[in-house]
C-alpha cells in the first residue's frame, strides 16, 4: 500500500500490516540531530505518511487599541488574506507529481483561537459571559471568513484532508462549559466540517488538553482524525473503547515524561503499546501528542521512528 492508501485505511478503520505514521519535529530538535544522520532535511529523516500543506490562509490586518481593553469594542478589525494561490496550485500539482502520501492541509487557529488572538484570551473568556451576543458575531465573522478561504483550499484536487485547529482544553478540563461550547463553538465548526466533507475530504481537528466532554459531540459532528490526545490530560484507552469505532486518532504518545525522560527500552516498549492499543481494528496514525522539542535524546527519536517504520504487533 502506499502512503496515502495506508492512511485512508487507518481513517476508515481498516487494520494494516504497518500503522501509517506523522511525527513532527520542532527545528531545534532537528538542529540537534541533524549531524548524527544522513539525511539532508528534515523531511526526508522523518518520511512520514502525512505531508503537512500551509495554504493561504488569512490575518487580522489592524491593531485597534479598543481590542485589548475589557469592554467589548466598537470598533471593527480588517483581515487580510496571505500567501499567493497560484504559487499555492502550482507547488501542489508539482508535489503531487511526484508523492504517493497523503496531503494535509494545516490551519492551525482556526476558529476560537482566531477570537482571542483578536481580543486577548482573558478577554475573550470574559466575553463569553459579559456579553455573549457581540461575542457570537465574532466567532461567526471568523468561521464566515473561514468558509471563504477553504473553498480555495478545497478546491485543489491534490488535498485530502484538512486540519483545523483550537485548542478548546487545559490538561484538566475544558476552558469553557459544555453548554457554551455547543451554543457558541459547534455550529461554526459544524459549518467547516460540512464544507470539508461536501468536496469529498477529510476533517481532521487539532485541540490539545482535556476535551473528553465534547467528544461525543464531534463523533456526531462527522468528524473524521482527532489530535493530538494528550495522554497527560485524558485516558486514551478509554477514549479508543468509548468512541474508536466512529474516530480516527492521531498521537497520544507522551511528550512531557516518555519521551524526554525514558530510555530507549522504555520508550520503545511505550511506543509499541500504544501504537498497537489505539491501531486496533484501524483508526489511527501513529505519533507523539506533540511536536518532539530539543529536550528529547536523540537516541530517543531514533528510537521513535525505528517503532514507527515497524510492522503492527512488532515485539
Amino acid at each position: 500500500m502506499t502512503s496515502r492508501e495506508l492512511v485512508i485505511a487507518a481513517i476508515e478503520h481498516r487494520e494494516t500490516e504497518r500503522v501509517p505514521y506523522c511525527v513532527q519535529l520542532c527545528g531545534d530538535a532537528w538542529d540537534a540531530l541533524k549531524p548524527t544522520t544522513p539525511a539532508q532535511t528534515l523531511e526526508e529523516f522523518c518520511n512520514n505518511d502525512v505531508v503537512e500543506i500551509y495554504p493561504p490562509w488569512w490575518t487580522w490586518h489592524d491593531n485597534p487599541t479598543d481590542w485589548y481593553q475589557p469592554d467589548t469594542p466598537a470598533s471593527i478589525r480588517s483581515t487580510r488574506g496571505t500567501g499567493n494561490y497560484d504559487a499555492f496550485y502550482d507547488n501542489l500539482k508539482a508535489q503531487r507529481e511526484k508523492s504517493d502520501k497523503y496531503f494535509l492541509a494545516m490551519i492551525y487557529g482556526s476558529h476560537f483561537e482566531k477570537a482571542y488572538f483578536a481580543r486577548g484570551f482573558e478577554n475573550l473568556m470574559a466575553d463569553f459571559a459579559a456579553d455573549p451576543d457581540w461575542t457570537q458575531k465574532l466567532l461567526t465573522r471568523i468561521v464566515d471568513k473561514n468558509m471563504v478561504m477553504l473553498e480555495n483550499i478545497l478546491a485543489a484536487p491534490e488535498i485530502d484532508g484538512v486540519l483545523l485547529g483550537s485548542d478548546w482544553g487545559s490538561q484538566i478540563d475544558l476552558l469553557m462549559s459544555p453548554r457554551v461550547w455547543e451554543e457558541m463553538i459547534r455550529p461554526g465548526e459544524q459549518r467547516e466540517y460540512d464544507l470539508v466533507h461536501a468536496y469529498g475530504k477529510h476533517v481532521w481537528v487539532h485541540s490539545c488538553g482535556c476535551i473528553e466532554k465534547v467528544i461525543p459531540s464531534l463523533v456526531e459532528m462527522g468528524l473524521d482524525v482527532l489530535n493530538p490526545l494528550q495522554p497527560e490530560a485524558m485516558d486514551i484507552a478509554e477514549i479508543k473503547r468509548k468512541h474508536g469505532a466512529k474516530l480516527a486518532f492521531w498521537g497520544g504518545l507522551s511528550t512531557q515524561q516518555t519521551l524526554p525522560f525514558g530510555t530507549p527500552d522504555e520508550l520503545r516498549a511505550e511506543a509499541r503499546r500504544v501504537r498497537d492499543m489505539m491501531s486496533e481494528g484501524g483508526g489511527y496514525i501513529f505519533a507523539p501528542a506533540q511536536s518532539i522539542q530539543s529536550d528529547v535524546p536523540n537516541a530517543n527519536i531514533i528510537t521513535l521512528f525505528d517503532v514507527a517504520r515497524e510492522k503492527r504487533g512488532t515485539k
